[in-house]
């Protein structure tokens, strides 16, 4: 091989791996968070986690990428070691569909359908798709079945040219001195497993493998050991992603490590007794893509079904290895809210998202009780309560900072328009929500100010702050269950009420006034009156916002600052209407 066949092997390599990582990139973002879902949401199991487990990994193309996204489950509590285990094992069998595809290379003929199912014929196909909806497609969706469709076909051509380079070694004895070295069992799986580990990924190594295996100088029984190899050389990506991690993301880890360990073991010792008693005659015979791919597959089945019996087993080798602290059975239920903002979730955004609009509809109902409890206090002063709204006061900044700082980090990765949309409206969220809880406890300051200093509004002031608390609690709870239910017909019920509770606070300080002229009320309760009702106000405005950023979702046009001017004909008759409803059911006697 001269220095240009060198080059073309090393760009087919490289094209390659590149294809295999846009395929998978493009279908993790196609799925849009759902397939991490079905994984978290799964069952005790263990038959139907290993379904799951393999179905997931079929679609993603990467055990890998499976297994990290379990270490991270485990890491922020959403998921148990024991139901991970069975996921791992369907991994492994899922992962093995990759190289079935790559086997597509080796069929011969001279019929035009079979000719067709030659990646060569149809991948200039799928590019060609592909490119036209990476170019002139507007959605989303379509630009990431455009990834998909030019990622495999740059795969496939990597698989091509790299197969096309080697075919010169096979006349090189030289190249077949070598490779016939890998004959030495324990050499086969030595250097399968460091191939794997340094490219991070069973299925490219496997079809690297796949590639020289177009030489001839492979037989079966040279790849069987290189097959097992690589996939114990796939446990570095897990085991590298749990540095750092909890232990029983660590756990995880391992129970990956174990299961392909011991499957390897059980399934060589197996092949080298019957062997050794029956020899099989196909083992000296030259391997193909397809005869590899073959022996990945059963390989990988035979370990699942021989090891599904004995998950538990897994599961106490890993806690043998790093054993239970009486620290976790003391704080198994003290656990972490925020764990689930783990960073190995960043880089499949739409599961990201998911788990950080969770954390923000716990948000929501903390920022809720705190405010209806600070209102509460004006009826009836507690000590207990005005201790608790300060606590939740403290726990929605931890929200704010915590979920700040992890979608500050989600904002830099490669997410779509939607995502980032997302994104954005999470951010002035839990802003909103923050500020909701800063105003709860400015009201439970003014409630222990009037208790401590022994003062009282009017019958009549304190008949009129009903009314304005009435209606606050209401577009709270509106707001806050459209945000909660993305429900948009809730939304826009919001905004009207929000103009009546602007139009009530001014009428309470007039009325207040005219008081005050009367002698009726003093200065000092005027003043608290005023604080009262512009941390009311406040609140409404923040709720309004939440109720637009709804609204928004649904329509881009909408501005934030320019709602009601933008509302068409119909909208404005509908907004009208639920004004005037607001304007009776709140009105000050």
């Amino acid at each position: 091989m001269d220095i240009f066949g060198i080059l073309s092997l090393i760009g087919g390599l490289s094209l390659f791996l590149y294809g295999m990582h846009v395929m998978g990139g493009g279908l993790e973002k196609l799925s849009g968070g759902k397939l991490e879902r079905i994984l978290e949401s799964l069952t005790s199991n263990p038959i139907k986690a290993v379904l799951l487990g393999a179905g997931v990994t079929a679609v993603i193309q990467s055990s890998s990428a499976t297994t990290v996204m379990l270490v991270g489950f485990v890491n922020s509590g959403i998921m148990k070691l024991s139901q991970a285990v069975g996921i791992i094992m369907g991994a492994n069998i899922g992962t093995t569909i990759t190289s079935w595809l790559l086997s597509l290379t080796g069929i011969e003929g001279g019929n035009f359908f079979v000719r067709m199912l030659k990646p060569s014929s149809f991948s200039p196909i799928l590019a060609l798709v592909g490119i036209i909806f990476l170019l002139g497609a507007k959605s989303d969706r379509k630009k990431d079945l455009a990834e998909i469709l030019l990622g495999f076909a740059v795969l496939m051509f990597g698989m091509e040219t790299m197969s096309d380079a080697v075919k010169p070694l096979a006349d090189v004895p030289e190249f077949t001195g070598l490779l016939t070295a890998f004959r030495n069992p324990l050499l086969g799986v030595l250097v399968g497993a460091l191939l794997t580990a340094v490219i991070q990924s069973s299925s490219a190594s496997v079809g690297i493998l796949q590639a020289l295996s177009v030489t001839g100088a492979f037989t079966y029984g040279s790849v069987i050991p290189i097959i097992l190899g690589q996939n114990i050389g796939t446990c570095v990506t897990a085991m590298v992603s749990a540095v750092g991690a909890n232990k029983g993301a660590r756990r995880t880890a391992f129970v990956h490590l174990y299961f392909n360990l011991i499957g390897a073991v059980l399934f060589f010792v197996l092949y080298a007794v019957v062997h050794a008693a029956y020899p099989f005659g196909i083992m000296d015979e030259k391997v193909g893509a397809a005869g590899i791919a073959a022996i990945h597959s059963i390989f990988n089945i035979f370990a699942t079904l021989v090891l599904l019996p004995f998950t538990k087993g897994l599961e106490k080798l890993a806690y043998l290895t790093i054993p239970l602290t009486k620290e976790e059975q003391e704080s198994s239920a003290a656990e972490d809210v925020f764990q689930i903002l783990d960073l190995r979730f960043l880089s499949t955004p739409g599961f990201a998202i998911e788990q950080c609009l969770s954390l923000v509809k716990q948000m929501s109902q903390v920022a809720q009780h705190a405010m209806e409890a600070s209102m509460g206090l004006f009826l009836q002063y507690s000590e207990e309560h005005a201790q608790f709204i300060e606590a939740q006061e403290d726990l929605l900044d931890q929200y704010e900072d915590k979920l700040s700082s992890y979608l500050t980090r989600l904002s830099s990765q490669n997410l779509t328009s939607k995502e980032g949309q997302s994104v954005s409206t999470l951010m002035h969220s839990i802003n909103d929500f923050e500020r909701i809880g800063d105003h709860a406890l400015n009201l439970a300051e003014i409630s222990m100010k009037l208790h401590r200093k022994e003062m009282s509004f009017s019958k009549k002031a304190r008949q009129e702050l009903e009314v304005y608390s009435s209606a606050i609690k209401d577009i709270l709870e509106r707001s806050i269950q459209a945000f909660s239910d993305n429900d948009h017909e809730l939304a826009l019920t919001v905004e009207p009420l929000e103009e009546v509770i602007d139009d009530l606070n001014k009428e309470v300080k007039k009325r207040h006034i005219k008081r005050l002229r009367k002698g009726k009320c003093t200065i000092d309760m005027g003043l608290v009156l005023a604080d009262i009702a512009m941390n009311y106000e406040r609140v409404a405005d923040h709720c309004s916002n939440l109720a637009v950023y709804i609204i928004q979702m649904e329509d881009h046009t909408v501005e934030a600052h320019g709602y009601v001017n933008s509302l068409s004909d119909e909208s404005r008759a509908y907004f009208l209407q639920m004004q005037d409803a607001y304007r009776r059911k709140y009105q000050l006697v």
